[in-house]
């Protein structure tokens, strides 16, 4: 029912997709995200290096035969990243869909596309959506305000976003940002998108490679317990609400602070390995949407991806409906 330019174009089953997530995007999430007819990502940058990305990739594909792709995240950092032998890993093992984000990514383009591989590349407004489109992506992930990461300096939640970024763009859109449930779907197609973008749902879920205590986490947060970070240092944030987030965020806004104030607080390697790993939850800094307010259990990737797809088809076939039969008759 929801087969479309986007899912015929990338070879898959459900407009659904799961986004490059630092430390959580492995084989073990995105093959299970795949098998369930949705589209995952690896995140090379995970990986200490390319030779092990190389293995990742073939991890994934001994446990699944459906397509999935790997995220390329491109950002200045202070020991050089062989971004080129990355992108040759990817293209030598197979992969043929990759997700960008960060930094332009005009320096990876003709290599990619000489390689029959696709390009999203993940935006957060519509100038920038608009540069990708024009430098050739094959389609465009907008991140409205609500999403984990970085949504950027606008504040544009995704209701605006998503449909300024439809009317104004040629190729496909994924919609990304506080979505997790069939009736984001719904409201990311009437909006003009082709597919949606989901991170913190498929940090909820069975085969998700993080500590239980921070999916039980998602599920008891509401869609209110995120904390915006760094904004001071424009380079706004959106992670989950613990005492360590509220900490940076508390000492950022103190006058003359600097980034090096909180640098130690939110290390990413304190997150990864006291929060995702040992499942301390005020160990460190931790990403997550608004999303957490739809979030009410832990799940398998395919039952989540299911009962997406079933309750969508309810809300298009029977709910809205009902709901337009039931005002025409108020009326009458």
């Amino acid at each position: 029912m929801f087969s479309n330019e986007f899912t015929d174009k990338f070879g898959i089953e459900h407009p659904i997709v799961c986004g490059g997530m630092t430390a959580v995007g492995t084989a073990d999430l995105i093959s299970a995200v795949a098998n369930a007819g949705a589209l995952g990502f690896l995140t090379a940058l995970t990986q200490p290096s390319p030779e092990a990305l190389v293995a990742e990739i073939a991890r994934c594909w001994e446990m699944t035969d459906r397509p999935f792709g790997v995220n390329l995240t491109i950002l200045p950092t202070i020991e050089p990243v062989p971004y080129d032998e990355y992108r040759q890993a990817i293209v030598e093992s197979g992969v043929r869909i990759v997700e960008t984000a960060g930094s332009s990514p005009a320096p990876h383009l003709p290599a990619f596309h000489a390689a029959g591989v696709l390009v999203i590349h993940k935006a957060v407004s519509v100038r920038h959506a608009l540069k990708a489109q024009e430098l050739g992506v094959d389609a465009v992930s907008i991140d409205g305000f609500e999403c984990a990461g970085h949504p950027g300096e606008d504040d544009i939640g995704g209701l605006v976003l998503i449909r300024a970024a439809a009317r104004a763009l040629r190729v496909p859109i994924i919609a990304s940002g506080g979505i997790a449930d069939g009736a984001g779907l719904v409201a990311a197609l009437a909006l003009g998108a082709s597919a949606v973008n989901m991170g913190t749902r498929f940090m909820a879920t069975t085969e998700a490679p993080i500590h239980d205590n921070v999916k039980r986490q998602i599920v008891a947060h509401t869609e209110r317990d995120t904390v915006m970070v760094f904004r001071e240092f424009r380079n706004s944030a959106r992670v989950a609400r613990n005492s360590v987030s509220e900490e940076i965020a508390e000492t950022s806004r103190r006058i003359g602070a600097t980034f090096p104030d909180v640098a130690g607080l939110a290390s990413g390697v304190r997150g990864r390995e006291r929060v995702l790993g040992q499942g301390e939850m005020n160990g460190g800094m931790w990403w997550a949407s608004q999303a957490q307010g739809l979030i009410d259990s832990v799940e398998s990737c395919q039952v989540v991806v299911d009962s997406i797809v079933t309750e969508a088809q309810r809300i298009i076939t029977k709910e809205l409906p009902a709901q337009l039969a039931t005002s025409a008759a108020a009326r009458s």
